[in-house]
């Protein structure tokens, strides 16, 4: 069962987060401030929920330090890489969508929407951090996901960072490291984050419909937000992408397809 009292003082929470990040928004003239919020929603919550339980068992101790882990390297890196850079061309374009007032707008269909989109996936760790059955193979697997996912996150990261900080690299596509055997190995990683979080609420308890959360996680890095969004209009701007698409996975790591180019 779910102690909806405790989840929604958690929602209040990350609403009254959303508030505060987009009055800095507006005056900074960036709403992409809030990729850089968007993890801390989480932790957020999970500390939330922590405060209000009766006694953190090992698991408690488990989820808050895989989430701090998770949480503020994602939004560290996200905040070095965009410091000092003009607002993200995805904002740009539902700034323009949503015109006139869209300062107004954006609290509600950018930061209120992150806002309640990370609580209800965030909900599982609500069942995980007030269990009281001890940690079982299911957690430790769960656990080792996890991991992995913010391994393979932070590499992919790592390399593509170092790729962009090249000046011969300009223009360029980036094909090397993890990024030769998927298009976005840093969603991958994600999503890994996801589904090993949800192995450990489900040991833990959390019923089975709770299983909407790594879905729809995994719908938003396919579908929505990520994988489907950066690919619509890449090819145009990078001609050579199209060939790298033709031979490389765009999710799940995979060996390149052999792939001769045209003349």
């Amino acid at each position: 069962m779910i102690d909806w009292a405790t989840a929604f003082q958690g929602l209040v929470l990350l609403l009254a987060m959303g508030f505060i990040t987009w009055l800095i928004s507006l005056a900074i003239k960036d709403v992409s401030i809030v990729d850089s919020v968007w993890s801390l929603f989480f932790l957020a919550s999970a500390a939330s929920y922590a405060l209000q339980s009766a006694g953190n068992g090992p698991r408690s101790i488990w989820v808050l330090g895989l989430i701090a882990l998770w949480s503020i390297r994602l939004s560290v890196y996200l905040s070095w890489r965009n410091w000092g850079e003009p607002e993200d061309r995805r904002y740009q374009q539902i700034r323009q969508n949503h015109q006139p007032s869209f300062g107004l707008k954006s609290l509600f269909i950018i930061f209120s929407l992150q806002a309640v989109l990370a609580w209800i996936i965030s909900l599982p760790s609500l069942s995980a951090i007030k269990s009281g059955l001890p940690l079982g193979v299911l957690d430790w697997i769960g656990i080792c996901v996890f991991l992995l996912g913010v391994v393979f996150e932070s590499l992919a990261d790592w390399q593509m960072a170092a790729f962009k900080a090249s000046p011969s690299n300009q223009g360029r596509v980036m094909d090397q490291g993890l990024w030769r055997y998927s298009r976005h190995p840093n969603y991958f990683g994600e999503c890994c984050v996801w589904w090993g979080f949800y192995l450990i609420a489900f040991s833990a308890g959390s019923p089975i419909w709770m299983l909407f959360s790594p879905l729809l996680m995994t719908l938003l890095l396919l579908r929505i937000s990520g994988v489907a969004l950066l690919e619509k209009d890449i090819h145009e701007r990078r001609p050579a992408y199209r060939e790298y698409q033709n031979r490389t996975s765009a999710f799940f790591p995979l060996m390149p397809k052999s792939h001769r180019p045209s003349s």
